[in-house]
């Protein structure tokens, strides 16, 4: 009989139902987008892209036109999930001997040397012309319009224009003018536009209109030639142009980006197949090793064969064991992931995971201890627990007054009465990322911090080469059937608090409202993805909902914990359908008042 820890043990909201359903850790407009395309007939597909968008404008602080994109998803019709991929590349001039002669021993958390090529406009047009049903001009008509006729700015975007107000005023001026017009800081509820941004999302209507033909072929080529412009007019050119002038970044320097408008145009986003694994009669369906969602798939093998007690996070031993199997997982995510010749089979293997599995104890461990494959030995990451930098703030997002940020992103789930299903993380591109480029409204993001001025390994910074990202949405399967799908932002945290809402639902038997309101935790013993990179060595970090008895559990297992608060930690949200009844449902997070579930 399972000792796992009874649901009602804490405080818990019902679970939404309904006949379509949209979940989202996001703002309440993009909600209120989705919900609106789904009423009006549109599907899964046409309502996150119309969301998506919205979102660049209402939530600038954590995902912009200029961030990317990892998205997992299946119609109806299909017999697998597939993955969108809408992370860019490194430009061609982001080479390590660049970097260091600029003077760096790491890439920089802000400024135009962190700016892959921006991959999430492309990868939502690409969804939209593949899988969606409505027009472009449809689709992007709600974003045109919160740009040009205003929004009211939400909290978190006016405390992180605040944390930065001082590089906006003294070095970013173009950011200054769009997000201080008046010299003053903004108010959180001031409505606030961006025609700039407008202009440049009509441009992408303007483009598409030139296509004249009428049906499925002429509707893809009117997106087919707003990708085009998005890649090789106004975007590609004025950005690229803006930040070849040496601005301020990350630690005080002034660079000039590399970027150009060849970059732009280089790029284009696509579709890969999904990393899947088998656990406790569920299909986990994640995108590869170019990002960290193999590393939750690795977690879970590790915890499989363990008693359920062991993988309840509320119970003592369950916590520490759960955090000792994601210290094992994302050491190899440190050593092996990225966008190179990454053996999954082998960091998945059952003979692998045993062994790895044999090292967890009853004490906490304070090394970064990843495994070594036949004939290769594992890259070892600078470990530094401090570094001489300005201190990083905490919270959300999670930004210093200089510019640099540990991150934080939007996630959105949606599913339509027909059974089509999204699961995505949009991110990068944050307003606080580099200067505004004035004539787009909006700036280039910073996914190259997670990239390495070490050569040889597969997280290296190389020309061409997708830095290894965060993002990492989750689709669940069962019987070959999509049950859910669920995500959350929060950079390292994404897929340790997705962790603990599948081990609840799949072995616990919660419902997903009632795990993703559960207390969470998550391990801090790994060099963070953003800059500074730095990590804390047996690292816990714990919501006091947990209990003082577990926690002080923990640190007498030798974890070094930091009470977060009651309800600080865990972002998820998460939609899917009753296999039984056929109804739909939603489930969004509380915390930060920020997460939102709507069906009908």
């Amino acid at each position: 009989m399972s000792k796992y820890t009874s649901p009602s043990s804490f405080t818990t909201r019902p679970t939404l139902t309904g006949t379509f359903g949209m979940s989202a850790s996001t703002h309440w407009l993009a909600t209120a987008t989705a919900q609106a395309v789904l009423e009006r007939g549109g599907n899964a597909f046409d309502a996150s892209v119309a969301a998506a968008f919205v979102l660049h404008v209402v939530e600038p602080h954590l995902n912009g036109p200029g961030g990317d994109l990892v998205a997992i998803f299946q119609p109806v019709d299909a017999v697998a999930p597939t993955v969108l991929m809408g992370q860019g590349p490194a430009p061609a001039g982001a080479t390590i001997e660049h970097y260091r002669g600029e003077g760096l021993d790491l890439t920089p958390g802000a400024g135009g040397l962190a700016a892959a090529v921006p991959g999430a406009v492309d990868a939502w047009l690409l969804l939209l012309r593949d899988h969606g049903t409505w027009e472009l001009s449809d689709v992007l008509s709600y974003a045109i319009g919160y740009a040009r006729d205003g929004h009211p700015l939400v909290a978190g975007a006016a405390a992180t224009i605040a944390r930065v107000a001082e590089l906006f005023r003294d070095d970013w001026t173009t950011s200054a003018d769009l997000w201080m017009p008046d010299g003053e800081l903004p108010v959180a509820g001031r409505v606030v536009r961006n025609p700039a941004y407008a202009e440049v999302l009509d441009s992408l209507v303007h483009a598409s209109c030139t296509v004249r033909d009428d049906g499925p072929v002429g509707r893809a080529a009117r997106i087919d030639a707003a990708r085009r412009e998005w890649k090789t007019g106004i975007v590609a050119h004025e950005a690229s142009a803006f930040l070849s002038q040496p601005h301020r970044h990350s630690g005080g320097g002034r660079h000039a980006a590399v970027i150009t408008a060849d970059d732009f145009a280089g790029f284009d986003a696509g579709y890969e197949p999904a990393v899947t694994r088998e656990f406790r009669g569920r299909t986990i369906a994640k995108a590869g090793a170019w990002t960290q969602g193999p590393a939750l798939l690795q977690t879970l093998g590790l915890l499989e064969p363990l008693a359920d007690e062991l993988l309840d996070p509320s119970q003592e031993a369950g916590a520490h064991t759960i955090l000792e199997a994601q210290k094992l997982a994302y050491a190899d995510r440190d050593a092996w992931f990225g966008d190179d010749d990454v053996d999954l089979d082998a960091l998945l293997s059952a003979e692998y995971l045993d062994d790895r599995r044999s090292l967890i104890s009853s004490e906490a461990s304070t090394e970064f201890r990843p495994g070594a494959l036949p004939g290769r030995a594992p890259f070892r990451p600078p470990l530094r627990t401090t570094y001489d930098a300005p201190a990083v703030g905490t919270g959300e997002p999670t930004v210093a007054k200089t510019g640099e940020t540990r991150g934080d992103t939007c996630h959105l789930d949606v599913i339509d009465r027909w059974g089509n299903i999204v699961s995505a993380t949009p991110s990068g591109g944050w307003l606080q990322s580099s200067p505004t480029v004035p004539a787009l409204g909006f700036c280039l993001g910073t996914r190259l911090q997670m990239t390495w001025l070490e050569p040889g390994h597969p997280s290296s910074l190389v020309p061409g080469r997708r830095p290894r990202t965060t993002l990492t949405p989750t689709l669940v399967l069962r019987d070959g059937t999509p049950e859910f799908a669920i995500g959350s932002p929060g950079g390292d945290q994404q897929d340790q608090w997705q962790l603990l809402a599948l081990l609840r639902i799949i072995v616990g038997g919660y419902t997903p409202q009632q795990a993703i309101d559960a207390p969470a935790l998550h391990t801090t013993s790994m060099p963070e993805s953003f800059w500074p990179r730095t990590w804390t060595p047996a690292g816990a970090v714990v919501e006091n909902r947990l209990g003082e008895a577990l926690i002080e559990g923990l640190e007498r297992r030798g974890h070094r914990v930091t009470r977060a608060g009651d309800w600080a930690l865990g972002r998820v949200s998460a939609v899917g359908r009753d296999a039984a009844t056929g109804v739909l449902w939603g489930a969004a997070n509380p915390r930060g008042m920020q997460g939102y579930a709507a069906g009908r």
